[in-house]
């Protein structure tokens, strides 16, 4: 176990940033030449980043992918295959393949926390005003009969004929699992266009192409410190992984002198307010990752731990409110401590 240290600066929230890497003396070397495309989609800045003679046609490639993936999975927009699925609320749909992939990963996860990310919880992330920017604090009568209206396991994919159908009168989102999704989706299509090594950042979904660098280093990524978000809690260390962060800082606002932020939990309706500011997670599929980060952020640090441990697969770094940064055993020999005024645990 390594040692801990404590002071006491408070946190609030976390993000992951992506640290510039430096190749020195890499210059002359094609594969660590260096191409960068940024573009906004899905409400988030993105900062894409591939190496070698490829690098450009991957980029474009990514890009491309993203675009597709934002137009099709926008429940707001016409003609996308979320908002024919809502629409058509009652019956069969036939919607894409990506946003089939995507609705049966939340499905899993939905079953695999008890309910902790739930994506039939548009309505309610409605009624905040979450989605137009109309920000409200809905009574408790009118939240709970939006949830009574829910009925998640109702839902039904048909993988066979393509097909999804919600019960009626109910509608969706993917928004907790798309950027995921499309980070997956953009490194799958900038290898296929030639690219070994690659970063992305779609907001706070990171995901790599290659097992290190093109120096030979592991990538790094950046725990932001939700106090000072020019600066971090600590870096880490990973290979060709996703690295996924759900908190409060992504959305939120203030009404008579309380802060309401986006994740809401499914079994209240309410703002998640659990002493959690941040849940990291690390694991290989950009999607699941997505997923996970907001179900375990639901759950608190106790349930996101005993999740953690129960998948040897997925590792965690959680900020909390009262200044403690919990890496868990997998990330500890990857992770290297930066801020003061935190606590920093191994469990």
């Amino acid at each position: 176990m390594r040692p801990t240290k404590r002071s006491c600066k408070p946190i609030v929230l976390a993000l992951v940033l992506t640290l510039a890497v430096t190749l020195a003396g890499c210059g002359k070397d094609p594969a660590a030449e260096k191409h960068e495309k940024q573009l906004f989609a899905m409400d988030t800045v993105m900062l894409l980043t591939a190496y070698g003679d490829h690098g450009d046609a991957a980029l474009t490639a990514a890009v491309d992918a993203i675009n597709a993936l934002a137009a099709d999975l926008d429940p707001e927009k016409a003609g996308s295959s979320v908002h024919a699925l809502n629409a058509g609320a009652g019956g069969p749909v036939s919607v894409s393949e990506d946003c089939m992939r995507v609705l049966d990963t939340a499905l899993a996860v939905y079953r695999d926390t008890g309910g902790a990310l739930d994506p039939a919880l548009y309505p309610v992330i409605q009624a905040w005003g979450f989605t137009t920017g109309q920000y409200r604090v809905p009574d408790k009568t009118e939240l709970d009969e939006l949830l009574a209206a829910k009925n998640t396991d109702g839902i039904i994919l048909d993988t066979s004929n393509g097909t999804a159908a919600l019960p009626a009168g109910m509608a969706l989102s993917l928004g907790a699992v798309a950027k995921g999704y499309a980070a997956q989706k953009a490194i799958e299509a900038a290898r296929a266009a030639g690219a070994e090594r690659a970063i992305f950042s779609l907001g706070g979904n990171v995901q790599t192409l290659g097992d290190a660098r093109p120096d030979g280093g592991p990538w790094q990524v950046a725990v932001t410190d939700p106090n000072d978000t020019g600066s971090y809690v600590g870096t880490l260390s990973v290979g060709e992984t996703a690295v996924v962060t759900s908190g409060g800082y992504q959305r939120y606002f203030d009404r008579d002198g309380r802060r309401y932020i986006h994740i809401l939990d499914p079994a209240t309706g309410y703002p998640v307010d659990n002493g959690l500011a941040s849940v990291t997670v690390v694991t290989a599929d950009g999607t699941r990752a997505d997923a996970l980060s907001t179900a375990l952020f639901v759950l608190g640090e106790d349930g996101a731990l005993f999740y953690a441990a129960a998948h040897e697969d997925v590792d965690l770094v959680l900020v909390t409110d009262d200044g403690r940064v919990v890496v868990t055993a997998g990330l500890a020999d990857g992770f290297t401590e930066h801020a003061e005024g935190y606590t920093y645990e191994y469990p």
